[in-house]
């Protein structure tokens, strides 16, 4: 890890001043350091970061930008920014352990294919900073974050599974894949009609991990590893990204990687068809009706919609044990970019406390969400002539909602059920995190399963 976080103390340290805009005064600098500000028209802004020389011309500190509060997960920036070496803050922040990930989160680089990891910084832990908390949170993050970098040569459905395999065996969890045309005579026919026309057969990934009489929490995770679109193919420009179609995928195992590393009292179940929806002549195709391992029939109004045709048949048999939470995660539609943008993924759920709580937790932690409606009137969009449902509206409207209700109609014994469609990607440079695949909505979650099942 570019950034290492040490709890001892590092008597060598040299300090990093936060400073506020417009604050040189009020930031407890030495009259130097105030002249040097002003001389490099250093006043405060927003993620800038000013070395400060000492006497004998080596380096004595830094000045670090806070803007108007723009919130501890700025501080990320550092990790880039500084020079090698070791650091410390010169003040204790607000929010220690936030701090502390946010330097954590900023050092990350994908290194798997050449890239250089760049400078090593030993950071002082803020005090009231939990290490063992930072390392397990951050640890889920990279572990979303290089599954989603990964491309489909290397991360396809087989190898989406060896991955789910190895954090199993990490943290001593149960295992079981059902592949190709077993998923058949096990009834998950939507698994299978997406995932049949590649050459690396469709599966469902099952983990579980906990005592037996521990609350249910189960996870669902898009593992779409790869999307042409189908026959419904998409233009090249559409398929640029589509490495990062298994990011529910991702996001799902980076969480269950902090709830097992914490060892929090649940019985944790992952679930994640892991598929490529690839063209072929066995590929399913527009005008097609499937019937969902729930029994619904499904018309296919476009195969380019294939992500809630997987998550379908594993929220079916999710719902079947009725957990006390049940969340899936997917890159599902561009209408929720179209909405949101990139950064502030919609959720979607029905339980007024879960609700209340992701709002609450999504501020502490500074990991942007907003509910959208489950808005039942647009349910009729998805009417079909030959069929229960059809996989898309006619109209192309409110596609997020659409794409909800359409799942809900696949969850109706659990009380407590939540859908995330995020984007898992930095379109560009972010303070705790570099362009590329990145973890949403999963530190909102950890929080507030925390809260619910920690003690």
């Amino acid at each position: 890890m570019p950034v290492e976080l040490v709890e001892k103390k590092l008597s060598n340290a040299l300090p990093v001043h936060l400073v506020a805009k417009d604050a040189q005064a009020a930031a407890g600098l030495e009259p130097s350091s105030v002249a040097w500000a002003k001389a490099n028209g250093f006043s405060g802004e927003a993620g800038r970061t000013l070395v400060v020389p000492g006497d004998n011309g080596a380096i004595a500190g830094a000045l670090f930008g806070t803007g108007d509060d723009e919130g501890a997960m700025a501080v990320g920036a550092l990790a880039r920014a500084l020079p090698e070496g070791e650091w410390r803050l010169a003040s204790a922040p607000a929010k220690p352990e936030l701090t502390a990930l946010a330097l954590a989160l900023g050092g990350y680089v994908f290194t798997r294919y050449g890239k250089k990891p760049g400078r090593t910084l030993r950071f002082a832990l803020p005090s009231g900073a939990d290490a063992a908390r930072v390392r397990r949170i951050a640890d889920g993050v990279f572990l979303a974050r290089d599954l989603v970098n990964t491309p489909t040569s290397d991360m396809g459905p087989g190898q989406l599974e060896n991955a789910a395999r190895t954090l199993a065996a990490t943290h001593t969890a149960e295992i079981s894949v059902t592949k190709g045309d077993d998923l058949l005579a096990a009834n998950f026919p939507m698994i299978h009609a997406v995932g049949r026309a590649s050459a690396d057969a469709p599966r469902l990934i099952d983990m579980i991990w906990g005592p037996k009489n521990a609350p249910k929490i189960t996870l669902v995770g898009k593992g779409v590893c790869f999307d042409t679109g189908g026959l419904d193919i998409k233009p090249s420009s559409g398929m640029l990204l589509m490495k990062k179609d298994m990011g529910g995928a991702a996001n799902v195992l980076g969480l269950a990687s902090m709830i097992m590393a914490a060892r929090l009292k649940v019985r944790l179940r992952v679930l994640i068809p892991a598929v490529e929806n690839s063209i072929a002549g066995n590929a399913f195709r527009p005008g097609d009706v499937l019937v969902s391992r729930k029994g619904i029939t499904v018309e296919i109004g476009n195969t380019d919609a294939e992500g809630r045709l997987v998550l379908a048949d594993a929220l079916a048999l999710a719902d079947d044990e009725e957990p006390q939470m049940l969340v899936d995660m997917a890159t599902l539609t561009g209408a929720a970019r179209v909405a949101l943008g990139p950064d502030l993924p919609p959720f979607y759920t029905g339980d007024e406390a879960l609700a209340s709580e992701l709002a609450d937790a999504s501020v502490a932690v500074e990991d942007p969400l907003w509910r959208m409606p489950l808005w039942k009137p647009y349910d009729a969009k998805l009417a079909s002539k030959i069929a229960d449902i059809n996989n898309v509206t006619s109209d192309g409207l409110a596609g997020s909602i659409t794409a909800a209700l359409f799942l809900k109609r696949f969850v109706q014994k659990t009380a407590s059920w939540a859908h995330f469609d995020i984007f898992a990607w930095n379109p560009s440079d972010r303070p705790h995190g570099l362009a590329g695949g990145e973890a949403q909505g999963i530190r909102a979650l950890e929080r507030v399963i925390s809260n619910r099942f920690g003690g």
